[in-house]
């Protein structure tokens, strides 16, 4: 019989993953610190190419992170407010859980 991971081992590992290159960390931190922006403010705030900012874009929303509203001719982007609290609660727990068998 194959052990398989839980729901919520899977769901942190999708969102560990997405968030697993700085880029990506840039870009969840500029669009939580606003309601919402565009694409080219993302870019603008980054020093990377315009197709590469838009794979990280891809990553996040695919992972749940962030969501894309069609305007347009643009894009517009913001933080994907119940994921995001479920990554919060998820990796607290999972943090929480290591502290306290360390502590034992």
């Amino acid at each position: 019989m194959k052990k398989k991971y839980t729901e919520s081992q899977e769901q942190t590992a999708r969102f560990a993953k997405a968030m697993g290159h700085p880029a990506r960390i840039a870009i969840l931190q500029f669009l939580a610190s606003q309601p919402c922006c565009f694409f080219g403010d993302i870019h603008d705030v980054l020093p990377i190419a315009k197709a590469t900012v838009s794979q990280h874009l891809k990553e996040l929303k695919d992972a749940g992170l962030i969501q894309g509203t069609i305007e347009p001719p643009k894009v517009k982007y913001c933080i994907n407010r119940e994921n995001w609290e479920l990554a919060r609660s998820l990796f607290s727990g999972f943090f929480m859980s290591r502290n306290e068998k360390k502590n034992s």
